[in-house]
């Protein structure tokens, strides 16, 4: 038998604050490695695996793993 459950979040004012940034910031480094595997893509490298991703000036950067 499946069981499911339903939950509802009422979160107060600084935590909706709080959970959109950290949205924010998650939608901003996907976006960036989706624009980098492009990239990488585009210019006939392998665009697989994970990239480390590094924080500069608050933005999220995704290097390159090979050259």
């Amino acid at each position: 038998m499946h069981l499911r459950y339903s939950y509802r979040l009422c979160p107060t004012a600084g935590q909706r604050q709080a959970l959109a940034r950290t949205f924010g910031c998650a939608r901003v480094v996907y976006n960036d490695a989706l624009a980098a595997r492009k990239q990488a893509r585009k210019d006939g490298r392998a665009a697989g695996g994970a990239a480390p991703v590094q924080v500069q000036g608050g933005q999220a950067a995704v290097s390159a793993v090979h050259p």
